[in-house]
């Protein structure tokens, strides 16, 4: 599970004051049920209270035939006990281990051995001799083993897999739990008689091997150091509250000492109807669902409920400092702390960072990021329920100080208290902000995450003024912001250094002996197989016909593909050229260097301005093979739009302090790729897969990235609409109308130039175990197999796909099972056979596992088990193959989607919806096609063990017994 960040949207912070007569709470009734509902809202959302208590809003989306679902608990982490933090997040994991009902084979005599653990852990938490601790840890150990037998491991993911869910998770953060899910809108009732049961009588079982992956996320959390800056940063911030008092994930020392009956009780304290809400927005009928709705949860109480009401923060009156060291790269962030959800303060402070950092036109961008002051700069506001967080944050370039960065961001906030910024800001903000939720409410997750939030903070009252929030902040003058600025702004923040160094305090929670818990991984209980049993009828797969859905067309020598927008008026247009940097290693730095050019009427900042004032994007993104101009906004500003393009791509100007600059930030970035983990295990990924000349590397060396001339990559930018592309246009306008207009606005050549051939790179040939190492400062480990394994062949996307799904997917998959839930050995686990993006590729057999340092060996030894004997589960096969024929019967592409899935197939060598084989080819496979495949392409076969992890932590003559060692240099990674 995933700790949650608030949900970065567009959907801005309500305020108190009066919203337009045009966003009013109705109350109206149908089918029996009362609602509210707020005028003109474009969710259509309905807002229910049942009986109980219960919050259920309902907002319908027929564009596909899923749902979308949150089952949301106004607590988390703030309402932790002080003696048990972490104990909502520990909740949220054992939420998904079954009932009374499912994940048994017999509760009954299943129950003394789960109460005997809960006994356990209480004399377990109330000793402190060593000795002793470990006497009862083992008791614990064998006490769990015994109860394994009666157990079933995740019970919940095989339902959801088999009833065709793709996005099984939760989250717990401040102030709430989130549960969600999407599935196919024909099985509402097995998934409401899912949900029901699921929070009636949840039993905490497995739970020691649980608590290992949580320690496994704690450890990971240790090894971020982004996180552990923002944790110590928040303990300044709030001295008080429970924001900066109590993590999520909780304390090591808590961690280590968990209570199974304390979080019974905090169970039953929080999870009551009048604290929860069942939020759904797709394929649904609102007055059908909301009585089956209040049917299923109808067994649920109300309680007297009394959540977290912390003493009011003190104000800051000086500056808190806060320095952390890691191994990742420098940088400097500023934390103020902001004010409770619903406040005009709230809303100031929202505008307020759009004005600093909306990516065009904010200070930041303009004054900082365009200037490249610094590497990178930006701003935000981060909304809790209590208090809000402002940030700024700065990376430093080549050869500046964090201070030397901080100063730079306080400049910026100078201005904004002086008023030195452009009011139309303000107007542009709001023209962005309705173009965002145009295109956001359309997805169902976005509905589903802001009408969440809602509740969490405000039980839902205020989506009014919410959805008003633009036209509020329409009317914010500047002399409003600038006041505001002047008394929010002052020296009364907390900042962050964040150092490249070695933490000397660097801790991890250590692992306990453990013994592989078992998982009856091909059981079912009772109520699983009455769910099974539960009829459905049939969705009927839509799938494309190019020739139909897509507008063939030309415009002089270029083709035209179109799509029109029937929906809305906003547009997409396209210029797709299939050439990158594999082609012209300059092409990236040339897109890189555009946004720094001037031309002939503009300056580079007047640019950006201009197009932050029209609400229109545009973006030159080279990838290795192909590259793209995109240009999109509103249909009405098309032509400015279009036209702004064309003049910068024909008049830019060479600028050589800002290709000096530029070449100085890169660099630096080069430095603070070599820090990030990540990037290096990417690295040694594709050295393995293509030797020392492979796309990773294939780039320009230091020495020549100094070399660059601007006269050089201001000709690629000038000539660049003379090599063959594609134009693609999703919008209003028929194709005729479009290719009328767009031949007038892009000029083009009389016959296009060939394109330089590209570079190609050999696949390695696997014959022997081989291990590729690099050494990084850190906790955990990370591990990646990886194996080349032939050219694209169509016919064996059915067999790859339910591959996927029944090895290594979701947590109902083999290697989910076996490597977390039964040997608790990693909190990340997956394993996937790679299937290419073009046929002259190959396929790749991936595997991964993160773990403890101390845990890597037991780790490869469990993933190789698995990558040489395929476990045979009839019962979690049927959900897998389930499972992907649902994701294709109820997949829709629409929209500008339909000309992505085009040039994917016709990269395939497909010329027509590939779906469609891949529908058919699955509906005969049985396991034995499956196991097949597996021994043709996985088992037995020679691997790349690609390795970050601290030398200091692992052996060599460990990663000896893997195979041949190879410890790379960051150099012979990177190319540089």
């Amino acid at each position: 599970m995933k700790n949650k960040l608030l949900l970065a949207c567009f959907l801005l912070i309500a305020t108190g004051v009066m919203a337009q007569t045009s966003y009013q709470w109705k109350t109206a009734s149908s089918g029996g049920y009362s609602y509210k509902y707020v005028t003109n809202d474009p969710t259509k959302s309905r807002f229910y209270t049942l009986k109980n208590g219960l919050t259920v809003v309902l907002s319908r989306n027929t564009k596909e035939p899923v749902i979308e679902y949150r089952m949301a608990v106004r607590a988390g982490s703030n309402t932790d006990p002080k003696t048990a933090t972490g104990l909502a997040h520990y909740l949220e994991h054992l939420l998904f281990k079954g009932t009374d009902k499912f994940g048994t084979l017999d509760f009954a005599k299943e129950k003394p051995l789960l109460d005997k653990i809960d006994a356990l852990y209480e004399q377990y938490n109330k000793t402190t001799d060593p000795a002793k601790r470990k006497e009862i840890y083992a008791e614990i150990d064998k006490t769990s083993g015994e109860a394994s037998n009666l157990s079933i491991a995740n019970e919940y993911d095989k339902m959801m897999t088999s009833i065709g869910g793709q996005s099984t998770n939760a989250h717990t953060w401040y102030e709430e739990t989130v549960y969600n899910e999407d599935f196919p809108s024909n099985a509402v009732d097995k998934f409401l008689a899912l949900q029901a049961e699921r929070f009636r009588k949840p039993i905490f079982r497995i739970f020691h091997t649980e608590l290992e992956a949580v320690y496994e996320e704690k450890n990971r959390g240790l090894d971020n150091d982004a996180w552990k800056l923002n944790e110590k940063m928040m303990e300044q911030l709030f001295p008080t509250h429970n924001y900066g008092q109590q993590t999520t994930i909780g304390t090591i020392e808590h961690l280590k000492n968990p209570s199974l009956i304390e979080i019974r009780k905090y169970y039953n304290k929080y999870y009551v109807p009048n604290n929860m809400a069942i939020i759904m927005a797709g394929d649904l009928n609102p007055d059908e669902l909301i009585k089956k709705i209040d049917a299923a949860f109808a067994y649920m109480q109300p309680k007297p409920l009394e959540l977290y009401n912390p003493a009011p923060e003190q104000p800051l009156t000086s500056i808190k400092k806060v320095d952390v060291y890691g191994p990742s790269a420098e940088s400097v962030e500023l934390n103020y702390r902001g004010y409770a959800q619903s406040t005009r303060e709230s809303l100031l402070l929202d505008l307020i960072s759009s004005i600093l950092s909306n990516g065009k036109a904010g200070l930041l961008d303009i004054n900082l990021n365009k200037q490249q002051k610094v590497l990178r700069a930006g701003a935000g506001y981060q909304q809790m329920k209590d208090y809000g967080v402002f940030s700024l944050t700065a990376q430093p370039k080549q050869g500046q100080s964090l201070e030397d960065a901080q100063k730079l961001l306080l400049e910026q906030i100078q201005l904004l208290k002086e008023g030195k910024f452009d009011e139309s800001l303000i107007k542009a903000t709001v023209a962005n902000s309705k173009l965002g939720l145009l295109q956001a409410f359309d997805k169902n997750d976005f509905r589903v995450e802001s009408i969440t939030t809602e509740f969490i903070q405000n039980r839902g009252a205020n989506w009014n003024k919410s959805l008003a929030a633009p036209d509020l902040m329409a009317k914010v003058t500047k002399q409003q912001i600038t006041d505001f600025a002047g008394k929010f702004f002052k020296d009364n923040y907390v900042v962050g250094y964040k150092h490249k160094g070695e933490d000397k305090d660097v801790v991890k929670v250590e692992k306990p002996a453990i013994t592989p818990v078992n998982t009856n991984a091909g059981k079912n209980s009772a109520f699983v197989n009455q769910l099974f049993a539960m009829p459905v009828k049939p969705i009927a797969p839509q799938f494309l016909d190019y020739k139909k859905d897509l507008n063939f067309g030309k415009a002089g020598i270029a083709d035209v593909i179109t799509v029109q927008n029937k929906e809305n008026s906003i547009f997409e247009l396209t210029y797709r050229f299939e050439m990158g940097a594999w082609n012209y290693q300059l092409q990236p730095y040339a897109a890189q260097y555009l946004s720094f050019l001037s031309t002939d009427k503009y300056t580079a900042e007047q640019i950006s301005k201009e197009f932050y004032n029209i609400a229109c994007n545009y973006s030159f993104n080279v990838g290795n093979e192909v590259s793209t101009i995109t240009i999109s906004g509103l249909q009405e500003n098309f032509d400015k739009a279009v036209n702004l393009v064309e003049h910068i791509l024909a008049n830019c100007k060479p600028n050589e302090e800002a290709l000096s600059e530029l070449k100085s930030r890169i660099l630096k970035s080069r430095e603070n790729n070599k820090l990030n983990k990540g990037a290096i295990l990417n690295g040694l990924m594709s050295y393995a897969q293509y030797g020392p000349v492979n796309p990773a590397n294939y780039t320009l060396s230091n020495e020549q990235v100094k070399q660059i001339k601007a006269a050089d990559l201001v000709y690629i930018l000038h000539n660049i609409s003379n090599y063959k592309h594609t134009i693609t246009y999703y919008g209003p306008q028929t194709k005729e109308a479009f290719i009328s207009g767009i031949s007038k606005l892009h000029k083009l050549p009389s016959e296009f130039t060939p394109e330089a051939p590209a570079k190609e790179f050999n696949y390695t040939s696997t014959t022997a175990n081989q291990v590729y190492f690099a050494d990084y400062d850190m906790v955990q480990s990370e591990i990646r197999w990886v194996r080349n394994d032939g050219k694209f062949d169509a016919s064996l996307s059915p067999k790859v796909n339910l591959f996927n799904s029944y090895f290594g997917g979701g947590m109902g998959s083999v290697v989910f099972q076996t490597i977390r839930e039964s040997k608790a050995l990693a909190y990340s686990t997956f394993a996937f056979y790679s299937s290419p993006d073009k046929k002259e590729k190959d396929y790749a057999m991936i595997a991964y596992v993160g773990s403890q340092a101390d845990k890597m060996n037991d780790a490869v030894t469990g993933m190789n088990e698995l990558l040489n004997n395929l476990p045979r589960v009839d019962e979690s096969f049927a959900a897998a193959k389930g499972n992907s024929l649902n994701a294709l019967e109820t997949s829709r592409i629409t929209r500008d989607d339909i000309i992505q899935a085009y040039f994917s197939d016709q990269r395939l060598g497909i010329d027509h919806d590939s779906r469609i084989d891949e529908y058919n080819g699955l509906k005969p496979l049985k396991f034995e096609d499956i196991k097949s495949f597996h021994e043709a392409h996985v088992a037995g076969k020679p691997y790349n063990y690609c390795i970050v992890a601290s030398d200091k932590r692992v052996k060599m003559e460990d990663l000896q017994k893997f195979g041949t060692v190879t410890k790379l240099s960051l150099e012979q990674v990177f190319g540089y």
